[in-house]
């Protein structure tokens, strides 16, 4: 007989590899992980605290979550879909990250999740080896897209977050203020570096266009030092509030600010300098046409 005509090599084979495939099998291990879920589900939260992940999280919130996550990810292994679980990962994002957990540990208890199947599924198939390699080869692939869902979700959505509060904390430090009728000032305090900097010339020529400035005072008395970039850039910031109608005061210019500019070739020609926020604010006036007066103490008019 040809090695063609061995039943062993031919029919048997193709007929287990048809039966054994991953689509057919993923059904029947779905229907394990649903049947054993309560078990599975506890064996996982053990894992977790073992690993001290999640303490920010009650009892009540890791049980409420976890039951959350453990029913997101059999379905995605049901259906095959990361639509879902991203959706729901974006959530549980916003409602962990204030609390203070970390990427490691959102990554750290999917991966336990992982291993707690996997483990499951290997004491239900371990007497058929044959069969337990086509069932892990069915679930890896799919259990390695769901933790990398997971992780990229919660990692964009924390790179989010930290923008957000960046920006925040950006409009907080260079808060652009009304003085009176058409004169803001913009106090800067603390490092200026180019994307403050260019946050500071949103902020700044915006605060132009609502409140309708002829004059803006620009304050850097709480500024450390300045590079050569973010000179030039309050230069370009000058020129974009005179093309919006506005004449920019800078003041405060501290000895060494003033020697870097000097140093660095800036056209200090282009920007109205004055010693302190005081003189500023009486130059600003002068511009705006305000008559500017100094109480002498003699309380007359």
């Amino acid at each position: 007989m040809t090695r063609h005509e061995d039943p062993s090599a031919t029919v048997a084979p193709t007929d287990v590899r048809h039966e054994l495939d991953g689509e057919a099998l993923l059904p029947q291990l779905v229907a394990h992980l649903r049947e054993h879920r309560t078990r599975l589900r506890q064996e996982w939260v053990g894992r977790i605290q073992e690993a001290h992940l999640l303490q920010a999280m009650t009892a009540q919130e890791m049980s409420a979550e976890t039951t959350l996550v453990y029913d997101n990810y059999v379905e995605v292994l049901e259906t095959g879909s990361v639509e879902a679980l991203q959706h729901y990962a974006r959530d549980l994002s916003e409602r962990i990250i204030p609390r203070g957990v970390e990427t490691h540990e959102v990554v750290g208890i999917v991966l336990l999740l992982r291993d707690v199947l996997a483990r499951s599924l290997f004491e239900k198939y371990q007497r058929d080896f044959a069969l337990l390699n086509r069932v892990l080869d069915a679930y890896e692939p799919a259990a390695n897209r769901i933790a990398n869902t997971v992780a990229v979700s919660f990692v964009e959505e924390r790179e989010r977050v930290i923008r957000q509060q960046q920006d925040s904390i950006r409009e907080l430090s260079t808060p652009v203020l009304p003085v009176r009728e058409r004169l803001l000032i913009l106090p800067i305090i603390g490092v200026l570096d180019r994307e403050r900097a260019r946050q500071l010339t949103v902020q700044l020529l915006g605060g132009i266009r609502t409140h309708r400035a002829k004059v803006v005072v620009v304050d850097i008395t709480g500024v450390p030092d300045v590079d050569e970039s973010v000179a030039n850039h309050l230069v370009r910031t000058v020129d974009a509030s005179r093309l919006m109608g506005a004449s920019v005061i800078i003041t405060g210019l501290s000895p060494e600010i003033a020697q870097t500019l000097v140093t660095i070739g800036v056209d200090l020609s282009k920007m109205n300098t004055i010693g302190d926020l005081q003189g500023g604010l009486e130059e600003a006036e002068r511009l705006l046409g305000y008559a500017v007066s100094r109480d002498d103490g003699n309380g007359g008019p």
